[in-house]
């Protein structure tokens, strides 16, 4: 009995001053966990670049879209008159910006199936250990730093009709007999354009192929040796599958900077003759900067947007979110 009085009273000594100090503690103010304060601080060094986004990529493009359903008035003093979709409706009707986007479309196709094959194959002799190839990969990656307006009149002066170096080349080789008009005409025009892509773009997708070859584990290409595997069966089965996803995010990249093409196009040919050669960019320029006609310029920059959009949409959906992982 002594004993069960004593257990009695401790236990009612231990839950006055567990209530005591649970009591106190309830007074005292909280401080703001470490985790809390952790977890603003990635919002804090995103909010600069998040504001200049929304200024410099968001707000144009909304004002972009506002424009295009106006009929703008530029000089001081004119009217600018609401029209719906009429500047829409007119891109429709019009044959100068079907064959515009003809010609974007034509580029893409030529150029980024061969800034991939050419850009890989480069990327696989560079990742080897070779005497140089430190200089190897300077030399391919100087045209993608090179200025366009720089390779543009460059490449613009090499084919030109009478006086370029191509056609100098090509007769006193006597594989021609006359003068190409490379930039004279429509198609020679845009495969001109196309080549200076090609050759622009090569250094860029060779970097990036070989950053993910130098992450394929020597293992894997070892035991295919091992097996017996020649260089294009161990390409085929070991270091395709291994840049998969290096290879979907590259061809995105690709055609996105490839339907943005303006600056080749309108130095080397300004999408001449008779607008033959234009493309979406280069037509939105003559229309917005050269005829004033900012609400059908706008429009032409917004539906160009909308097919960038939908294009890279269906890209990333049948890669199957190959890019968000690479990027992560």
């Amino acid at each position: 009995m002594r004993q069960l009085h004593k257990l009695s009273l401790f236990s009612s000594k231990k839950s006055r001053t567990a209530l005591a100090s649970h009591n106190v503690l309830a007074n005292v103010p909280r401080r703001p966990s470490k985790t809390s304060k952790a977890g603003l601080i990635p919002y804090i060094f995103l909010a600069p670049g998040f504001i200049i986004f929304l200024v410099m990529i968001i707000f144009p493009m909304a004002r972009a879209l506002q424009i295009s359903f106006y009929n703008w008035g530029v000089f001081p003093g004119s009217t600018t008159t609401f029209v719906g979709l009429h500047q829409y409706v007119r891109e429709f009707h019009d044959p100068v910006f079907w064959r515009a986007l003809e010609n974007s479309a034509f580029y893409t196709v030529f150029t980024v199936p061969f800034q991939i094959i050419f850009g890989l194959a480069v990327a696989l002799l560079l990742v080897r250990k070779i005497p140089g190839r430190g200089l190897f990969r300077a030399l391919f990656y100087i045209p993608v730093v090179t200025s366009w307006v720089v390779v543009s009149l460059l490449f613009k002066f090499l084919f030109s009709t009478d006086a370029g170096f191509v056609n100098w080349l090509l007769r006193s080789l006597h594989l021609a007999s006359h003068n190409i008009g490379w930039l004279d005409t429509r198609w020679p025009s845009m495969i001109t354009i196309g080549i200076l892509g090609i050759w622009k773009g090569v250094g860029w997708s060779m970097l990036i192929f070989l950053a993910a070859l130098m992450g394929v584990p020597e293992t894997l290409t070892e035991a295919a040796a091992i097996d017996g595997a020649g260089l294009w069966r161990t390409f085929i089965s070991v270091t395709l599958p291994s840049i998969r996803l290096t290879l979907s995010f590259v061809t995105i990249m690709l055609v996105i900077g490839s339907l943005n093409v303006f600056t080749s196009a309108y130095i080397m040919t300004g999408g001449g003759p008779q607008q033959q050669t234009e493309v979406v960019l280069s037509y939105m320029y003559h229309q917005a900067f050269v005829f004033l006609d900012f609400g059908y310029g706008s429009a032409l920059a917004f539906t160009l947007t909308l097919i960038v959009f939908a294009i890279s949409f269906v890209q990333m959906r049948l890669f199957r979110g190959g890019v968000s992982r690479v990027i992560r």
